[in-house]
């Protein structure tokens, strides 16, 4: 059984930026109210302390399903970044579920069809903070 209690690690900058997009919105979905309690419980760092194996805000990460050999590769982004299949909102359950895990790590997260899934990071392609870009 996966351990869902590992901590995430997210950055001061990223943890800012999703609380404004939060406050906007007139009220929180369910799966919204999942994304702030895990806010809530991650280590925030400052961007230039935050490993190279974590998925932070548009980064690229390499994931799957488990029970899946189906290998996903999305760029996780803000909601009005969002280009076309390649990129994945924050505020999707997903994108959700990815933010502040490491390489090697797993989450079991609630699907917008009501099954919880187990995604588990494969690898982390390319991460802003590992590039030396602290505010993107």
């Amino acid at each position: 059984m996966p351990n869902n209690n590992n901590a995430i690690i997210v950055s001061t900058l990223d943890m800012d930026r999703i609380s404004a997009l939060m406050d906007k919105l007139p009220k929180l979905s369910k799966e919204l109210e999942r994304l702030e309690n895990e806010l809530d419980r991650a280590t925030v760092l400052n961007p230039e302390e935050i490993p190279a194996d974590v998925v932070t805000m548009n980064s690229t990460v390499k994931f799957k399903f488990q029970g899946s050999d189906d290998v996903m590769q999305k760029t996780l982004v803000y909601p009005h970044d969002v280009k076309g299949n390649d990129d994945i909102s924050i505020f999707a359950p997903v994108g959700s579920a990815l933010l502040g895990l490491s390489k090697g790590q797993q989450l079991t997260w609630p699907m917008p069809n009501g099954v919880e899934r187990t995604i588990e990071i494969i690898d982390i392609i390319d991460q802003p903070e590992r590039n030396g870009e602290y505010n993107r």
